[in-house]
């Protein structure tokens, strides 16, 4: 079962949040959602595509012309969240739309919200929710803005952003123009996080690339065929970070902060969490051919790039990268936050592996992540332990932003099949050292698409992470987690009673069986895309835990001991860590 059913659709009071923490700590793993893992001489692949099954059929629109629009290529992206409090997490994807040579005209084509329902399967519920944004989408974010009890959505689009906000009935109000929402640059992945303090959600937002269409160039591929252009044809936008006043409003506070000082750069992926360990997040951004930037909380409203200090800012050879995806995680397992970074062919991914102190160094190659990456263009990507054995995996979804010959096996139309690839999975040893076991993760790895944004979750409320993964002119996809469980797992939410809403920030950690594991609550992560408050942990064999807890972003902490493995839980704030 998910989180607590209906249980959970008014988390407005202190009273409601108790129920349903009581009623989360209970909820164990349903056998009965999927069948077993049959005993059989082949393995049973990692994932299955269930995408027939349980989503309507959703495919990306680009408006694609003969004249090579360079957001056609980029998009797109999604969010899993539980938008209406019922428990499910539901998934809503951004779609492309229709262009002029000048600007864009207008967009019929809108963004899907789909509801799951209590069969598994996914509704479409735009009309009713008013999330159709008709923008040209590329990304999204999503966080409670107003500290309401449910969540709202910001959506970046090539053209004028938009942010809604949930009116808790299961619709949403565009307040973009009364909200403060003033970017029409470029956008591509963002993330809401408390920068200063004050218990509300702030707004960061990259920008991609100055461009228009009627600044369209001409370029060819390695053959002299018309294709897209590279981003080093054209200037970087620069990026915004919005301050939340509080009232239903935002600030543009880029200039104060510091951000806007900074040269415009091509941004791209984004991760907001505290990298520092100070209790105040940080800004990481994944840039386009261009250095990185770790932005650094100043814990007085402005920022510091810290990217080349802390390692971050290029690879081992002193080189700038094409910054795409990011994913973050303890892959070694040391108690600190690893990163890592999709990018073009002809370059690997890249892991970036924190020494203590928040300095990091490129270990990719001793990791053993970089022969298989060097042929792919690396996108969405996401740490997670998919097999419960108690250490963090690596998965990443790929695609081309040339032309070049078509993989074989790709069953496209002709135009898409340049452009498709496969995608990857790369299994942790539990010393930070991967194997490519990309044969065993059935469709999800041989499906040859062009593939964008990865989003893990629980689905399916069974206790591992499915994936949602959305592809540049084609369609959706849904991948049910089906590898044979090695270990145990626990899932955590942490709550703040007084916000009314999960803590962006919130840093849990559990201890079982000599271990701790600690991962930090947030949101953003992957490319263009959002995914759900709550962490997941794989256990290993051991069969108790002694304590999950929670240290707040303003230093305190509560603790629950004991609790039951195989179990969703929620940690309230300035409990104890008591259910009740």
């Amino acid at each position: 079962m998910a989180f607590s059913g209906h249980a959970v659709a008014c988390v407005r009071s202190v009273g409601t949040l108790l129920a349903v923490v009581a009623l989360v700590a209970g909820c164990r793993r349903d056998s009965s959602s999927k069948p077993a893992v049959p005993k059989a001489a082949k393995p049973v692949s990692l994932f299955t595509d269930v995408t027939d099954e349980v989503l309507p059929t959703f495919i990306h629109e680009t408006g694609r012309q003969d004249q090579f629009f360079y957001p056609e290529i980029m998009g797109a992206g999604v969010a899993v969240l539980d938008y209406d409090n019922d428990g499910a997490l539901d998934i809503y994807l951004i779609d492309g739309g229709f262009h002029g040579d000048d600007d864009q005209t207008e967009n019929t084509i809108r963004n899907r919200l789909y509801r799951r329902n209590p069969s598994g399967a996914y509704d479409d519920v735009t009309d009713a929710s008013g999330l159709g944004d008709t923008g040209y989408g590329m990304g999204c974010a999503a966080g409670d803005i107003d500290n309401d009890g449910d969540v709202d959505v910001f959506v970046t689009n090539y053209g004028p952003d938009a942010l809604y906000r949930n009116n808790g009935d299961g619709t949403f109000t565009d307040i973009s123009k009364s909200g403060g929402i003033s970017d029409d640059a470029w956008g591509a992945s963002a993330c809401f996080a408390d920068f200063d303090g004050d218990g509300f959600l702030d707004l960061f937002v990259t920008n991609y690339l100055a461009y228009a269409a009627r600044d369209w160039k001409e370029c060819q591929d390695q053959r002299g065929d018309p294709d897209y252009c590279g981003p080093s044809v054209f200037d970087g936008a620069a990026d915004i970070l919005y301050r939340n006043n509080a009232d239903g409003t935002f600030a543009d506070v880029s200039s104060p902060s510091g951000i806007a000082a900074a040269a415009a750069r091509r941004g791209l992926g984004v991760v907001c969490r505290d990298f520092t360990g100070d209790a105040r997040p940080d800004v990481f951004v994944a840039n386009d051919g261009e250095v990185n930037q770790l932005w650094v909380n100043r814990r007085d409203g402005t920022f510091a790039d810290e990217g080349f200090a802390r390692g971050l800012a290029v690879n081992a050879t002193g080189r700038t990268e094409a910054g795409m995806g990011v994913a973050v995680g303890d892959v070694d397992g040391d108690g600190d936050t690893d990163l890592f970074m999709t990018h073009l062919w002809k370059e690997s991914n890249t892991l970036y592996t924190d020494l203590g102190g928040s300095v990091f160094e490129d270990t990719t190659d001793a990791a053993g992540l970089a022969p298989a990456s060097i042929p792919l263009t690396g996108f969405g990507t996401a740490m997670i332990d998919i097999e419960h054995d108690g250490d963090l995996d690596i998965l990443l979804v790929n695609g081309r932003v040339f032309r070049d010959e078509p993989t074989p096996g790709v069953r496209l139309e002709p135009f898409w099949s340049f452009y498709a690839e496969r995608n990857l999975v790369f299994e942790n040893d539990g010393r930070a050292r991967f194997s490519d076991i990309s044969d065993r993760a059935g469709t999800f790895a041989s499906m040859i698409e062009v593939s964008r944004a990865l989003v893990p979750a629980d689905l399916d409320g069974d206790g591992d992470l499915d994936l949602v993964v959305t592809n540049c002119g084609g369609r959706a996809r849904v991948y049910r987690n089906d590898a044979a469980k090695r270990g145990h797992w626990l899932m955590v939410r942490a709550i703040d009673p007084a916000l009314g809403r999960d803590v962006i920030g919130a840093v849990v950690t559990v201890k079982a069986g000599g271990r701790s594991f600690t991962r930090e609550v947030t949101r953003s992560s992957s490319y263009l895309a959002a995914g759900p408050a709550q962490v997941h942990f794989g256990l290993g064999d051991t069969s108790s835990v002694d304590s999950i807890s929670v240290r707040w972003p303003d230093g305190t902490e509560d603790a629950m001991t004991a609790p039951p493995v195989d179990r969703k839980h929620a940690v309230l704030k300035g409990t104890g860590g008591k259910h009740e």
